[in-house]
């Protein structure tokens, strides 16, 4: 059998774990290579775009390439503001365009081609880019199916802000690493004031850099930006594959240019009718569930996890004993502080295959090893071995802060975090001090439509009943707001359901080739 190679492995763990909140905020960062070249590339004046071969991006991104599988990439400039639908805004970013980097993976399969089917994988802030060559690997990966490489390039962008498109980048990686380490949970005045105060340096830094660019970073912004790359690749229609944040751009784009659409494939469903409240809300109780899913496993398979049968008693009182005076190091000098922990909660919780992971990390925890903590939580931040994290969170704070008309004041903040503590133990607290970061983010607002989108087609929106990150309760709101939605159910754990299972992959297969709907109210089982 072949050997997954270890970059493929740990991406199937995280594909999807890429989420739409600005607390918990993105899930496994991918690697952000960016190729250059000093012509080779650019979007030509008519809009279409320049495809130039780079194989070397899957070199950089997995190791190794895709056999069979040819690389090609291209960069296109967008506007910064689409003001109007053109340039010709009379703002600070009239006549300035951001640079939208693309790759194209193509089968030298590919028979009967229908066109290109454009992905994205979260966050915000995940690279798309990266997510096409992961993608390309194919089925035995747990990539795309042979049968949609054979009709569509699979072409990935990664989103202004985002890795190779014009990134934002303005944090620390001291910051990142304070704010990752810190207690969940700040109970006294005092330690609340301490994030208070990060969070406000993080935000004036970031101020201080792009000023009153970030609203330019916004998720409308971005959705015109995928029907510039419509036009680029010579679609006449756009085929898409939207995650978890990935979804909220599907729609808005649906919204925007709604007889522009082919199929839309929208798994993980963002309901963009929350507000920051709610959202953050939903996503504490999404995740309080697929603990307590966690958990019963635990109980239920004693042999496969060390800290049965109590397994949330087992992760708190982990958590409580970091909050000693002198906690655990480790061997990069980091200490083992509540948050490591937390994080390393939420990294275990995107998959069910990670469920034994976090159960082993915290036994050994317990034995004094903090090496499974450290391994879990920094796949999920993206931190690397030397402590350098890419611009994802920096893009995902700047996209959610974009999009946020209304934030909530330190005050009201304090009131959730102890009510969310009632009624979600683990994860309502760190949801509501999350909410910290936009509330002292500078720039102004840039709020997505959340409305029908009349004169689409059908569009797909799939739902897992266990996922944490985007909890199912949002899946048929989405499909009833866009009113041309139609939900396919899987009956499993983790973040977004697509290739997961042959029923799920059956189903959307028909969709993207014949723009066949699965039957009203179909449901797959976990397995």
């Amino acid at each position: 059998m072949t050997r997954t190679p270890d970059r493929i492995r740990r991406f199937r763990l995280t594909v999807a774990g890429l989420t739409a909140a600005a607390v918990v905020t993105a899930g496994c960062t991918l690697p952000a290579f960016a190729p250059r070249a000093d012509t080779d590339g650019e979007a030509a004046a008519t809009g279409i775009a320049n495809w130039r071969s780079c194989p070397e991006v899957a070199d950089e991104v997995v190791g190794r390439r895709a056999p069979g599988i040819r690389y090609e990439c291209a960069r296109i400039q967008v506007p910064r503001d689409w003001a109007g639908g053109s340039a010709a805004t009379t703002g600070p970013a009239a006549g300035k365009t951001f640079e939208i980097s693309l790759i194209r993976a193509r089968s030298d399969n590919q028979r009967d081609r229908i066109g290109s089917l454009l992905i994205n994988p979260g966050g915000p802030g995940g690279s798309g880019v990266d997510t096409a060559v992961y993608l390309s690997f194919g089925e035995q990966y747990g990539g795309l199916p042979d049968s949609i490489m054979e009709r569509f390039d699979i072409v990935g962008f990664d989103p202004r802000g985002v890795a190779r498109s014009s990134p934002v980048k303005c944090i620390p990686n001291a910051d990142l690493d304070a704010a990752f380490g810190y207690d969940p949970d700040p109970q006294s005045q005092e330690k609340f004031d301490v994030f208070v105060m990060l969070s406000k340096r993080i935000g004036q830094g970031c101020g201080d850099k792009y000023g009153n660019q970030l609203p330019l970073y916004a998720t409308e912004q971005a959705a015109r930006d995928m029907d510039a790359i419509r036009a680029a690749v010579g679609d006449d229609k756009l085929t898409y594959l939207g995650y978890s944040y990935g979804t909220l751009l599907g729609a808005t784009y649906a919204q925007l240019f709604p007889q522009r659409v082919r199929a839309l494939v929208l798994d993980g469903a963002v309901d963009p009718r929350q507000g920051l409240i709610e959202g953050s809300e939903s996503q504490a109780k999404g995740f309080e569930r697929a603990f307590d899913n966690f958990t019963r496993w635990c109980a239920g398979n004693p042999a496969r996890c060390p800290i049965a049968p109590d397994a949330r008693a087992a992760v708190t009182k982990a958590i409580d004993k970091a909050r000693s005076p002198s906690p655990l190091g480790s061997e990069d000098g980091r200490e083992v502080t509540p948050g490591w922990i937390f994080y390393a909660v939420v990294s275990s919780l995107y998959t069910e295959s990670g469920w034994q992971q976090l159960a082993r990390a915290i036994d050994r925890l317990e034995d004094g090893d903090p090496g499974e903590v450290f391994r879990l939580a920094d796949a999920y931040t993206g931190r690397d071995e030397d402590g350098h994290y890419s611009n994802l969170f920096d893009a995902n704070m700047a996209i959610n802060c974009a999009d946020e008309e209304e934030r909530p004041s330190l005050d009201r903040i304090r009131q959730l975090q102890s009510q969310w503590r009632q009624k979600y133990p683990l994860f309502g607290p760190a949801l509501a001090v999350g909410l910290v970061s936009c509330t002292e983010w500078p720039g102004g607002s840039d709020p997505y439509p959340t409305g029908n989108a009349d004169g689409a087609p059908p569009i797909l929106v799939v739902g897992t009943t266990g996922d944490p990150a985007t909890p199912y309760e949002q899946t048929p709101a989405l499909a009833e707001m866009l009113g041309v939605g139609q939900v396919l159910t899987w009956e499993g754990e983790g973040h977004t359901a697509y290739p997961n299972t042959p029923c799920i992959t059956e189903a959307v297969n028909a969709y993207l080739i014949e723009l066949t709907m699965p039957p009203e109210g179909k449901r797959c089982p976990a397995r």
